[in-house]
């Protein structure tokens, strides 16, 4: 599709640069992706330090099993999410793994709230806020994975 000087001008002022082929490889060289099965596991171990902690402070073993469920809502549609993804990458067009990412992102979700609807009726003096605790703790590892995911040095620039 041709660009018209009216959308090369908007182009130019937003300051957005395509990379090259050449840019593009060094950056991912630089950023390695982070695996998810990484992300999931640290939800895993966050959400049993989470449950520990909620027992250990209010001595109340049911704090602990909501804390820890709170946690497992968020760890196990992960872990679907990561296999349905995994699965993903052997997709042969582009159109067919974003269709994909979207269908696993719902099916995450939806079991999610499967899960927070079923508390109740699983965990009898279900603990409200321990499970919040756990839930959003855990669903918060998303962020810390991102901040310390590993990178690579650029051996010729030293950045």
């Amino acid at each position: 599709m041709p660009v018209s000087k009216f959308d090369a001008d908007e182009l130019d002022e937003s300051g957005f640069k395509p990379l090259s082929a050449e840019e593009a490889q060094a950056l991912r060289q630089r950023q390695p992706p982070l695996s998810p099965w990484r992300v999931v596991v640290w939800q895993a171990t966050v959400g049993l330090l989470v449950a520990l902690l909620a027992w250990g402070l209010t001595q109340n073993r049911v704090a602990g099993v909501s804390a820890a469920y709170g946690a497992m809502a968020v760890v196990l549609p992960a872990a679907l999410f990561a296999r349905g993804l995994s699965r993903q990458r052997l997709a042969a067009h582009a159109g067919a793994a974003l269709t994909g990412f979207f269908v696993w992102e719902m099916v995450k979700i939806a079991v999610t709230v499967a899960m927070l609807v079923l508390a109740p009726r699983l965990i009898s003096n279900l603990n409200w806020l321990a499970l919040l605790a756990g839930f959003v703790v855990t669903m918060k590892v998303y962020w810390v994975a991102m901040w310390l995911r590993p990178t690579r040095r650029d051996p010729i620039n030293k950045n």
